[in-house]
């Protein structure tokens, strides 16, 4: 069990890093770097600017967050669509 509980707040991404990271716009007016996390990466789920996303965050760096989940769109259906190149 964690010493200190986590906190989840939610935000838009507002710009892509390097390396996996991501830049934050929290709903409280606050930017922040945040990162995928392994169950993501695992999945492949691919994240873009103005996706609205779910961090997990410590009491103790305010700065830095962990993306553990993505919402859909309301225009994506439930399965998604693949573009296939198919020769005849």
């Amino acid at each position: 069990m964690a010493k200190e509980e986590l906190l989840t707040i939610e935000g838009i991404i507002e710009e892509i890093l390097p390396d996996g990271r991501f830049a934050v716009r929290l709903d409280n007016e606050h930017k922040i770097i945040a990162y995928t996390a392994g169950k993501m990466r695992k999945f492949r789920i691919r994240s873009v600017v103005g996706d609205r996303v779910h961090l997990e965050m410590t009491p103790y760096d305010l700065t830095k967050g962990r993306i553990v989940f993505r919402e859909r769109d309301a225009s994506q259906s439930g399965s998604a669509k693949r573009r296939t190149n198919f020769r005849k």
